[in-house]
């Protein structure tokens, strides 16, 4: 029970992050590192906040603003200055990597044990039941990413929702409305990064610590992530891709843990993610070029 509600835990909070990515890598088709540097910006931002006396919970919509803006100077690089969108985003991360020590005050790992925190709150605690205790967490982290996932789906459902996947799928779509594709992927490069700051400050309150190394291999992750839920659900109508992600996320989490728990240490972390990335994307190759074959034989037998 207790490694299954680590997964969860883990699974959901990656999940927030998850979703900023599904935006830049499947609806944008933009190739965002910049992810790397805002998961921790979120952390050290939440944890100076905490520190600072700010209620735990304010650090929440804080730490979105904050990703945003970041995201925003991302689309602003790329757009204004034509930059490439790879290199674009290479640049706000390392950038970011000395922002966010500036941000924990010089310090490469910032606790916050003895503060208050939204999984911590007395508030909570003492009006839940002494059964719930070990529930908490996983209750309130599943809150936060219902309401993420429901204001994502809400908001691609607008005109605004619309034009951002029409900017990654036929951005002449965009011009021809009189739109400027560019501020459309400026925007959604902001909410992308926006959740991965919210991620990363929901993770340095769950942990109860800030570490700059913290953002090592999250945009990997965070591909890895959508890239499973969106292929093992995408003939099931009944689950968006929204959902699809989240539960990705779950899956992946779970199968770090088994690999840890069947000998690997922990220091193989980083092995374990990149060889479980490279298997997924080998899978995802092979059944997107099994169903483009069914695709056109199926045509060619048509046309017979």
């Amino acid at each position: 029970m207790i490694i299954l509600l680590g997964v969860l835990e883990e699974g959901l909070v990656y999940a927030i992050m998850a979703l900023g990515v599904y935006i830049t890598y499947k609806i944008l088709d933009f190739p965002d590192l910049s992810v790397d540097g805002t998961f921790p910006m979120g952390a050290a931002f939440t944890a100076t906040l905490i520190l600072s006396g700010v209620n735990p919970v304010l650090t929440l919509p804080l730490s979105f603003l904050l990703g945003a803006l970041a995201g925003c100077v991302t689309g602003l690089i790329h757009v204004k200055l034509k930059v490439r969108d790879l290199l674009s985003g290479i640049i706000v991360m390392t950038a970011l990597y000395s922002i966010n020590m500036r941000l924990a005050g010089g310090r490469a790992n910032l606790p916050i044990f003895s503060k208050e925190t939204i999984f911590t709150n007395s508030r909570l605690t003492s009006s839940l039941p002494a059964e719930m205790a070990p529930y908490t967490v996983v209750l309130i982290l599943f809150i936060i990413v219902a309401v993420c996932k429901i204001l994502l789906d809400l908001y691609l459902k607008t005109r605004s929702g619309y034009l951002l996947r029409a900017a990654g799928d036929n951005d002449t779509l965009v011009t021809s409305l009189a739109k400027d594709k560019g501020l459309v992927k400026i925007l959604g490069l902001a909410i992308a990064n926006g959740f991965a700051a919210l991620a990363g400050c929901v993770y340095c309150q769950q942990k109860e610590v800030f570490e700059i190394t913290v953002g090592s291999g999250t945009i990997v992750i965070g591909l890895a992530n959508v890239i499973i839920g969106t292929q093992l659900f995408k003939n099931i109508p009944l689950i968006k891709p929204t959902t699809a992600v989240i539960i990705g996320s779950i899956i992946y989490k779970a199968c770090v843990s088994f690999a840890i728990s069947h000998g690997l240490n922990a220091s193989d972390l980083n092995l374990i993610i990149a060889t479980l990335f490279l298997i997924i994307l080998v899978c995802s190759n092979y059944v997107n070029g099994n169903s483009g074959k069914r695709g056109k034989g199926h045509a060619q037998a048509a046309k017979h």
